[in-house]
């Protein structure tokens, strides 16, 4: 069966890898309605003893509401772990989720500046972690929390990046040569990076200040990609 994210490829684009959040972050997701559940079946097995029969029933609809409401709830966060779509491309990174409503976003593999992956102890003992991916062309943070095998990942996304580039540096046929000389094409001028917006910047801000409170990046580079944001304004 073709996945929502199959159909967003274009023509020659092909799937490298495809990945999810680890199922840890299910556990974690899910806390909340793992506890109303676990708290209306201890209610429900105390009430059983009590001697007045008409607060008994009420509070047993009371009780099998919470059940019910724990257990539509625990599958939503279920059902959207599911559905969760992270893929490599041999053009570019995505990211596509929910169940119903999709949200799909992705960057250019050309356009990445920098992939910073943040690992704790639980993290490289049960092979997760976070991935923030930077991209040159709109300052952008696409973040990958509890990412599964995040390693791996990250390493295809680079040997991708690294195979698109070469694509792109292998050298193209020459021009026409004019009395034995081969005329060179015309310097192309790199295009001016685009201004960006008020919210645009907002967001890439609060994105690198997270990396910056994670020591994935250091004051300095922070203050200068800060620099370079507000010069887009």
């Amino acid at each position: 069966m073709t996945s929502y994210a199959d159909k967003l490829l274009s023509e020659g684009e092909e799937v490298v890898l495809r990945a999810r959040q680890h199922p840890l972050a299910t556990i974690i997701e899910a806390r909340w309605p793992w506890l109303l559940f676990l708290v209306s079946i201890v209610v429900l097995v105390f009430s059983q003893g009590m001697n007045d029969g008409q607060f008994r029933t009420i509070l047993s609809y009371v009780v099998l509401g919470g059940i019910v409401i724990s257990l539509l709830w625990l599958g939503k966060v279920y059902l959207s772990w599911i559905n969760q779509e992270y893929l490599i491309t041999n053009r570019r990174v995505m990211k596509v989720e929910g169940i119903i409503n999709k949200r799909s976003a992705d960057s250019s593999l050309e356009k990445i500046n920098d992939a910073v992956l943040t690992q704790d102890l639980w993290g490289r003992m049960f092979n997760y972690g976070d991935l923030d991916i930077l991209t040159a062309a709109d300052v952008a943070i696409d973040q990958y929390r509890m990412l599964n095998s995040a390693p791996r990942f990250k390493r295809e996304m680079l040997n991708q990046k690294h195979d698109l580039e070469g694509d792109y540096s292998r050298p193209m046929p020459g021009p026409p040569i004019r009395g034995g000389v081969a005329m060179p094409p015309p310097a192309a001028a790199a295009p001016p990076p685009r201004e960006m917006s008020a919210d645009e910047v907002t967001r890439a801000l609060s994105g690198l200040a997270d990396l910056r409170d994670r020591n994935a990046i250091s004051p300095e580079e922070y203050e200068a990609k800060k620099a370079q944001l507000l010069a887009r304004l």
